[in-house]
């Protein structure tokens, strides 16, 4: 991360060691074994002239291949196919700071916005549905009352009920019926078993496994779904967001990680950002992305949202302004939206 608006920014001249692989066309490789993707350069989606992303902080695909990027720019939901034309738009004048998105089994939308601590779900073309929590009144710090900071929805897509991270003020899970109705809540603040340190995103498998990113815990923490601990995957480096994917036969978990280093370790290796590609027994398949931080093609900046689409492709949107174009002197925007080609 970076130390202060000093720090020397120029990320292609200060990091060197540039080990992505690149094919016969000069084309940018990362991944290894059955898990390699051509990367995509500046930020991808064909967004229209005058328009931004400020930055996209979360990524999510429907069941026709439609990629919703959440984002804090010129419109907060833009919707495209998957060759990054726009086919729709909304949501201008709904959010205080859009945090996470999650497409549920029937293509609705539930999008958390931790600025006003609310969770609200839509119709795919963005309809409003219900509103989880009074915008703007924050649930008191670590109460476990919802909501304060919110960060991301999973949906048990057997059952339509759904898990809610509660996030950067809370230390808590809240569990709800379809409809919205508060059933119960775990967790606590800490570093045990049970407990997290910044819950910051939430998913369920096809048996009903809820898995959490307990991102400065640098691990991902298993439950049943009455909110039993499992079991806890080590070794991740700031597990930030989670997607599944059952392309290959069988559940995949990719999780997007931030860097784990300080300011002046800014060139360590495997030390995140990246994508790690898992199965459901925690065993790591690949590492996608081995560099320290840069916007070098191959290198990531803070991976806040991942979703993987029917080819296997991967959509990584990062918050590359908040921790690290906010910090520069003067400020600008980074890429902050990636498509990783399955090849």
């Amino acid at each position: 991360m970076a130390e202060d608006k000093n720090h020397d920014w120029e990320f292609g001249i200060k990091q060197e060691g540039h080990t992505a692989d690149q094919d016969i066309d000069g084309n940018v490789i990362l991944g290894e074994g059955n898990f390699k993707y051509q990367v995509t350069g500046l930020n991808w989606g064909n967004l229209p002239d005058g328009w931004v992303y400020k930055e996209a902080t979360a990524v999510d695909v429907d069941s026709k291949d439609r990629v919703y990027v959440f984002n804090r720019g010129t419109s907060p939901m833009i919707v495209f196919n998957s060759d990054g034309e726009i086919v729709d738009t909304w949501g201008e004048g709904v959010f205080s700071n859009p945090h996470g998105i999650t497409v549920g089994p029937d293509d609705e939308i539930f999008c958390v916005d931790n600025g006003d601590s609310t969770v609200r779900k839509f119709t795919s073309d963005g309809k409003l549905l219900f509103t989880l929590g009074t915008p703007g009144e924050h649930a008191p710090k670590m109460s476990g009352i919802p909501f304060n900071r919110p960060t991301r929805v999973g949906v048990d897509k057997r059952t339509g009920e759904f898990y809610v991270a509660d996030g950067y003020s809370n230390a808590v899970v809240h569990k709800y019926s379809p409809d919205g109705k508060l059933l119960f809540t775990w967790g606590e603040s800490g570093t045990n078993p049970n407990q997290f340190n910044i819950v910051h995103d939430v998913v369920v498998d096809d048996e009903g496994w809820v898995y959490i990113a307990d991102r400065e815990n640098h691990r991902i923490q298993v439950f049943d779904s009455n909110g039993k601990f499992e079991t806890q995957w080590n070794n991740m480096s700031r597990a930030a967001s989670l997607t599944l994917s059952s392309l290959t036969g069988e559940q995949l978990m990719y999780v997007g990680e931030y860097f784990c280093g300080i300011g002046s370790n800014d060139t360590g290796t495997d030390l995140g950002p990246r994508v790690s590609v898992l199965n459901l027994k925690g065993e790591v398949l690949a590492r996608v992305g081995r560099d320290s931080y840069g916007e070098q093609k191959g290198r990531f900046f803070s991976p806040h949202g991942i979703a993987v689409d029917s080819n296997g492709d991967i959509y990584v949107a990062e918050v590359a302004y908040s921790d690290y174009g906010s910090k520069m002197d003067p400020p600008r925007e980074l890429r902050s939206m990636q498509k990783l080609v399955k090849i």
